[in-house]
């Protein structure tokens, strides 16, 4: 053997022996590999469903747009049942203040408000009314419409029509009650709204019920709930001041905030 070939058998002897393991058996040519430790990132904890998730609110901004046409007054006057054996007309135009701003155009801009407000807190909310270019409904059917969309509640909004001096809000109920949720929790809900638009900064009627809460037997959307129901009259139209919140933007979102926390706090 010549001295190149001696030297390529040396290397390769010495290849073998660093391959080979303490008991003499070769390492095989690959191997698995050696697995890496990780850490998993925490799960997020899951976020709280909103506060009035599965509840169903509705709301019933009074009046209509067109409840003054002429085309609309025999659908408006003709009588539909009040709810206490008696009837009543189906509907009316509603009041406005002295510029000329509607009530039903404010009861419409406040349900919206509310109802923004009460779905972001993860509420259905159902208004008795599409738009504010129709007529009606009647108010035997505005009564109805809490039992029949299933809802935990229902609220009437208003703007009142009173002499001029005559100032602040007042919330309506059915009294004497005419079922079991008339007797105790439409009071609550009453009471309720009540405290929201106080502590909104509204302050209490001073010329009609009594701590800003009044017991009426002749509102027939409200005799023909067996829901917990309640009407807010948010303000006097007719009143200089008070017509200035009414008709404005940030007062309409005023009284939207207080009266979603009073339905809020009930339904809590």
């Amino acid at each position: 053997m010549s001295a190149p070939r001696r030297v390529l058998v040396t290397l390769a002897a010495g290849l073998v022996l660093v391959a080979c393991s303490a008991g003499g058996v070769a390492a095989p040519a690959s191997s698995a590999p050696v697995p890496v430790a990780t850490t998993s990132a925490p799960l997020a904890p899951t976020p709280p469903a909103p506060a009035l998730t599965g509840r169903t609110v509705v709301l019933d901004p009074g009046h209509n747009g067109r409840n003054g046409s002429g085309a609309a007054r025999a659908e408006v006057t003709r009588q539909v049942p009040d709810g206490r054996g008696g009837t009543k007309a189906c509907n009316t135009t509603g009041t406005s203040t002295n510029a000329g701003y509607p009530e039903h155009a404010f009861a419409w801009d406040l349900a919206r408000r509310v109802q923004t407000r009460l779905e972001a807190a993860g509420a259905r909310v159902v208004l008795t009314r599409p738009s504010d270019d129709g007529v009606g409904p009647c108010v035997d059917v505005r009564g109805r419409a809490g039992q029949e969309a299933g809802a935990d509640l229902m609220v009437s909004l208003h703007a009142d029509g009173s002499a001029a001096p005559n100032h602040g809000f007042h919330v309506a109920y059915s009294s004497p009650p005419l079922n079991p949720s008339q007797a105790g929790p439409a009071v609550t809900l009453a009471t309720d709204l009540r405290d929201g638009l106080v502590a909104g900064g509204f302050p209490v009627s001073d010329y009609i019920g009594r701590d800003g809460l009044s017991p009426r037997p002749d509102l027939a959307g409200l005799n023909l709930a067996t829901v917990p129901a309640a009407l807010v009259e948010c303000g006097n139209m007719r009143n200089a001041d008070e017509a200035a919140v009414l008709s404005s933007p940030e007062g309409r979102d005023r009284y939207a905030a207080a009266i979603a926390h009073g339905i809020e706090r009930f339904l809590s």
